[in-house]
């Protein structure tokens, strides 16, 4: 795992011991002596990680560490707090700052590697995540608003898998008042309640004795629900070897016991942070997705996705030697809806519109918006036949009951023509088939409108 490290000491001898400890494991080392150093190098540089040594002067590391976190286009960047200092009260300070991790003087080798590699993973996610999300952040999409915004929400569901009552019984009086804490001493039951519900973060003791605690943390990962949820898992400091088993397999921190509270809060409150600003991020891409593909009134496929989706609906016609056929339907008089009681009435009809559709279609069937007051419906395995059936059902729920304009102060009737080609086996382009529906259409409408009219079938 190839990234770039940014490591900061006021001690040279330090600089160079970790540099060289990096750079064996094929990391890109930048090295700062002070805080604003770092701080400058920062503002040029693209970095994925920070070691940053505590007892520095002018500026401690605490202090740099707030100041990177403020900062919107430093903020994402995991900070590893280096110090000799081992109280629990320095390291909640550490947390409280921003840290997302800690290493204690003497660096041991395998933990630094380990938690290095570990942070990187993490925040790779995060980078490609916030890739995708670029059009969204140039839609209004503020990502440094957004993680100011969460920092200010707290609690969250918090499951702790634990076989042994006593320290199940120590962790729930911790975080009472703080988080929704959920126990579970079983891990089948656990992955089974995972998988129907949601949580923030997942505790697991690595002490337990009924069943290996590893193999949970592996399991988890691999199941659907609970891949992308942090995992903080509860240790002996002395068993490092299973602490970085752990990461290994994916898990996100650790907190030694006997658990301080402040300590345990700490960590808890920056893993929930950084799930909900991921989720967040996710949620804008999903929404960037939509937008795409989706028409923004009727919340129906767009013309754009239709034509992409029809041409694969035609080759897998061919392939399985089904038919496929199209509605292309036109909303009636729509221009005198708008001139007469105008826009917004407009769109209360189209919207209406798209629901009767909605409703007396398929699931399989891929109903669009075609543009304006066109809509095309998609029926795939369908025969000309089938589907005059459902042309005429969506024609007769149209015609059959007044629209509702101007939240319900008036009603007005409304009709549709459609026009219906099929296509044997999918052995046409998709222009030549949409060409067919059309014609039909400008048939149904030259006949007095409000009919389905079907497009003469295509013989090959």
């Amino acid at each position: 795992m190839s990234a770039r490290v940014l490591v900061v000491d006021d001690i040279p001898a330090n600089v160079k011991l970790l540099e060289a400890r990096l750079s064996a494991e094929y990391f890109d080392v930048l090295c700062a002596y002070s805080g604003p150093e770092a701080l400058e190098i920062l503002t040029g540089n693209t970095v994925d990680i920070v070691l940053l040594d505590v007892m520095m002067p002018q500026m401690d590391g605490f202090e740099v560490c707030r100041r990177i976190k403020a900062n919107p286009q430093t903020m994402h960047i995991p900070v590893i707090m280096v110090t000799a200092l081992d109280q629990i009260k320095d390291r909640v300070t550490g947390l409280e700052a921003g840290a997302d991790d800690f290493l204690t003087k003497p660096v041991n080798d395998l933990a630094l590697i380990a938690r290095v590699k570990n942070l990187v993973r993490v925040k790779t996610m995060t980078d490609e995540l916030r890739s995708r999300a670029n059009t969204t952040e140039q839609m209004g999409f503020d990502s440094g608003d957004l993680m100011k915004q969460l920092k200010g929400h707290e609690g969250g569901r918090i499951l702790l898998v634990d076989d042994a009552r006593s320290s199940a019984d120590r962790i729930r009086k911790q975080l009472m008042g703080r988080f929704d804490l959920f126990l579970e001493n079983d891990a089948t039951a656990a992955m089974k309640l995972c998988s129907d519900q949601e949580f923030d973060c997942l505790l697991i003791n690595l002490d337990m004795r009924t069943f290996d605690p590893l193999r949970l943390c592996a399991q988890l990962r691999s199941l659907e629900a609970a891949r992308l949820v942090p995992i903080l898992v509860l240790a002996q400091e002395a068993d490092q070897k299973r602490i970085m088993r752990a990461f290994e397999l994916g898990v996100n921190d650790y907190i030694c016991q006997p658990v301080d509270r402040n300590e345990l809060l700490a960590r808890l409150h920056t893993q929930v942070l950084r799930k909900r600003y991921d989720d967040a991020l996710r949620d804008s891409i999903q929404h960037t997705m939509e937008l795409a593909i989706m028409d923004g009134l009727t919340k129906l496929y767009n013309r754009r996705y239709m034509t992409t989706h029809l041409g694969s609906l035609l080759a897998s016609a061919r392939e399985k030697e089904k038919p496929l056929s199209v509605l292309l339907m036109d909303i009636d008089f729509f221009k005198s809806v708008n001139d007469t009681h105008g826009h917004d009435a407009g769109d209360e009809v189209l919207e209406e519109f798209s629901q009767r559709m909605r409703k007396n279609t398929r699931g399989i069937d891929l109903v669009c918006r075609y543009g304006g007051e066109e809509f095309v419906v998609i029926m795939p395995d369908t025969d000309h036949s089938l589907a005059m059936v459902v042309a005429e059902r969506i024609r007769k729920k149209v015609s059959e009951k007044p629209f509702i304009i101007h939240k319900g102060r008036q009603m007005i009737d409304v009709t549709v023509s459609i026009g219906l080609a099929s296509s044997c086996r999918g052995e046409e382009q998709q222009d030549e088939l949409l060409k067919r529906a059309d014609d039909a259409l400008y048939q149904a409408k030259h006949e007095g409108r409000n009919r389905v009219v079907v497009a003469q079938i295509k013989v090959l």
